[in-house]
């Protein structure tokens, strides 16, 4: 039997925002290893006499391991032509697919990555705002506020500038920590912040704040991402400084209160 893997991205919830290739290959999969996350409608999508396995994983909770998934993924090739290991937002954005492709290389399986929309794409764009900007913006970094064992915090000092955009994934409840390291890298504690949590999804939640103002949120309902730049100014602020036009109201947010930092302007 020749199989073969998929590696998809579920996009961040919405089952609108997935792509095309990743509707097909889902319709026609014999099993689908998923992420916890992954959204019921989505899961539907794939045909009724697929078997789907919950290999989801949560902060401090892990259903498998990683090397257990990985076995998983080679020995369930054996026994099917067409394996979907279905992962939320994009698998090649912190989505450990180069240890489930490194696993497959090793035992001559054949694989292929099918894109999805990240979270952070996802959430500016449900924001109303860009992430990056020819005046205010030449770049964007996506990073992780949760390294492997052993690792220890990412350094943000590496990555903070003025002009670029930071999007952080999976800030867990690490908010202070995160506000401290990038006022210590140089960034002004006045700087926009918007924090999403359940971005596309019917729980979602968007929070305006700044960078001192991480230090005091709410923390919100995982899974969460934290957008940080110029580019991230509340409505207010947007229509304050004229710079671009203002949307429509979402059906879900709230202002967080942002408290103005010494000598801030």
């Amino acid at each position: 039997m020749t199989a073969k893997v998929y590696l998809v991205g579920a996009g961040p919830g919405d089952p609108e925002l997935l792509t095309v290739k990743a509707l097909r290959v889902l319709r026609t999969a014999d099993i689908v290893l998923h992420d916890g996350l992954i959204s019921e409608e989505i899961l539907q999508i794939a045909r009724s006499t697929a078997q789907l396995i919950d290999v989801g994983k949560r902060v401090g909770k892990k259903r498998l391991t990683q090397d257990a998934i990985n076995r998983m993924l080679v020995e369930l090739s054996g026994c099917a032509n067409i394996i979907v290991r279905l992962k939320g937002g994009d698998p090649s954005i912190f989505g450990r697919a180069a240890e489930e492709m490194s696993a497959l290389r090793e035992a001559g399986i054949e694989f292929e990555i099918v894109p999805g929309i990240t979270a952070a794409t996802a959430a500016a764009a449900q924001a109303g705002i860009t992430l990056t900007d020819r005046k205010s913006a030449a770049g964007v970094v996506f990073l992780t506020a949760q390294q492997a064992a052993g690792k220890g915090r990412t350094n943000l000092a590496r990555y903070a500038s003025q002009d670029c955009t930071l999007a952080i994934y999976m800030p867990s409840g690490h908010y202070r920590e995160i506000s401290d390291d990038l006022i210590a890298a140089g960034l002004r504690p006045d700087t926009p912040c918007l924090v999403i949590a359940n971005a596309s999804r019917q729980n979602q939640e968007l929070l305006w704040t700044n960078v001192l103002g991480l230090q005091s949120l709410v923390v919100p309902e995982s899974p969460a991402l934290i957008i940080v730049g110029s580019v991230a100014r509340s409505r207010d602020e947007v229509l304050a400084f004229n710079t671009i036009r203002t949307v429509e109201p979402l059906a879900s947010w709230r202002e967080n209160a942002i408290p103005k930092a010494n000598g801030a302007q």
